[in-house]
Order: structure tokens, then C-alpha cells, then sequence
């Protein structure tokens, strides 16, 4: 799929309610190189590449829960940015910026990437957010999101929770939840808690999610027994310009030109 295969009804969806799900973007064997990275990565038999950062879930973390395997205590791996597999197998894949295209424009800007991994037996709830929080730039109409799910994605081992047509509000104040067990820089937006409007996303291996820096989502605990694994980036146009007062932070994470040209005195 293509910008220029997104059907009139598909761009309706996302302008009124935030997000767009597209079942099979991926097929089966583009998943694989990005599962056995992951696993090398996480297990400790492959190092991490400069500037990567490999986050432990806090209840392992404060020794709250012990694993038998590394993998088991990892909740997500992020900046991508210096790894070949991950980086230019899926920020760079060709087909998934035609569609980022669509939403920010020719020039683009990966400005974000990870790759979760939600283990069961730990608390691992993200409470409902709005990424547009950790970004100093904007318009934001010219950011999106995409997550795409490498295993199945239900309910029980923590989907993704969407509120549509919250992008068409402000950015909301954030902070952290009152949990006992909460994974550092998850902040939720403050006086939402358990929104009524919520919809749960249930997602096949290689579907794609596309949602607004402003929409509303978060996710609950993995009750099952296995992983809910997931790679994710957030790319934005590279006419976008900084906040007033807002300093680049190339220097922590680095926004890369994916496509187009580089625009003067912008990110």
C-alpha cells in the first residue's frame, strides 16, 4: 500500500478519529529479521549498537521479580537509530514511508523508534498518553505515529487502548499515575484514568497502526504467558520547527532524514 492507495474513507477515519489500522501491512518473513534482532539483543548475545538503549521492566529492575532468562525482564528497546536491522529494515522500509508520506509530507524525519516487548508477570501498564508530550516541535498535524504489531496483539496480553477523536483536543498536562509499579517516562495525561470512550486494538502479526501525536492511548497489563511484542516509530515532516525556547537534542537522539531534503532552521 501506498499514499496514493489510501481510499477516501481510510483518510476520513484518521482525520476523525486519530488513528488508522491497517490489517497485513507486513507480510510473515519481513517480521522475522526483526524478531531474531530483538531476541539477540534482549537474550545478550548480540551488544547493543551506540546510542540504543535497552530498558528493563521496574519490577525487575528493584529486584521485585526475578526471571530465569534475560528476555523476561526487558520491557522495551529504543533508539534504533545505529542499527542496520532494525533502522533500515523498518524506519527506512520504503513502502511504510510512501504511506508516512501521506501524513507529513515529502521531506520526513524519523524522530522515534522502538521496539516493545511487554513480558508477562510484571505490572507493564502504560496508562493513556499523548506522545505529542515528548516532542518540542510542531505543527503536530505533520507527526504520526506507527506501531506494528510482530506477534498477535489481544486484550489479555495488552492492546493497545485508543480514544478516537482525542487528537482534536489540546495537549494535556502530564504526570505520573499513583502505581506502585511504573516504568520510567510513562506519564499519563492527568485526570483522564480509565476513559469511558476507550477502544481496545486487537492486532494480527503485521498489522500497522498510523495515530495522531494528540490521540489518547496507552495499554494494560500481559495476563497471558508469552510476549506482546511490537516495533514502533514516529516520523514527522523535516519543515517542522522547534518550540520557542526549545533546544535540539541531537546529541540523545539524533532526528535522521529518511526521505526528501533537509530544510534550513528547521528540525
Amino acid at each position: 500500500m501506498t499514499a496514493a492507495s489510501l481510499s477516501a474513507d481510510q483518510r476520513a477515519h484518521y482525520a476523525e478519529n486519530g488513528y488508522l489500522l491497517l490489517p497485513g501491512f507486513f507480510a510473515a518473513e519481513e517480521l522475522e529479521p526483526w524478531l531474531e534482532r530483538f531476541a539477540d539483543i534482549a537474550s545478550g548475545d548480540a551488544s547493543p549498537p551506540r546510542g540504543m538503549l535497552v530498558m528493563q521492566d521496574v519490577m525487575v529492575a528493584k529486584g521485585v521479580r526475578t526471571t530465569r532468562e534475560r528476555v523476561e525482564g526487558i520491557a522495551k528497546i529504543q533508539d534504533l537509530q545505529n542499527d542496520p536491522v532494525l533502522f533500515d529494515g523498518y524506519v527506512r522500509h520504503e513502502r511504510l514511508l510512501d504511506l508516512v508520506e501521506a501524513f507529513v509530507g515529502p521531506d520526513i524525519k524519523s524522530i522515534h523508534s522502538m521496539l516493545i516487548n511487554k513480558p508477562p508477570h510484571v505490572d507493564g501498564r502504560h496508562p493513556l498518553h499523548q506522545d505529542l508530550l515528548y516532542f518540542p516541535f510542531r505543527p503536530a498535524e505533520e507527526i504520526v505515529g506507527t506501531w506494528t504489531a510482530l506477534e498477535r496483539v489481544t486484550k489479555e496480553n495488552g492492546c493497545l487502548v485508543v480514544v478516537p477523536g482525542s487528537q482534536r483536543g489540546e495537549l494535556l498536562r502530564h504526570e505520573n499515575p499513583d502505581w506502585e509499579h511504573l516504568n520510567f517516562g510513562y506519564f499519563g495525561a492527568a485526570g483522564v484514568g480509565a476513559h469511558a470512550d476507550r477502544v481496545h486494538l486487537e492486532m494480527e502479526p503485521g498489522d500497522l497502526l498510523l495515530f495522531h501525536p494528540l490521540l489518547l492511548h496507552g495499554s494494560g497489563r500481559n495476563r497471558s504467558s508469552g510476549f506482546r511484542r511490537a516495533i514502533s516509530a514516529h516520523y514527522a515532516s523535516a519543515r517542522c520547527r522547534f518550540l520557542p525556547g526549545a533546544e535540539p537534542v541531537a546529541e540523545v537522539r539524533p532526528y535522521i532524514l529518511v526521505r526528501g531534503e533537509r530544510q534550513e532552521g528547521a528540525i
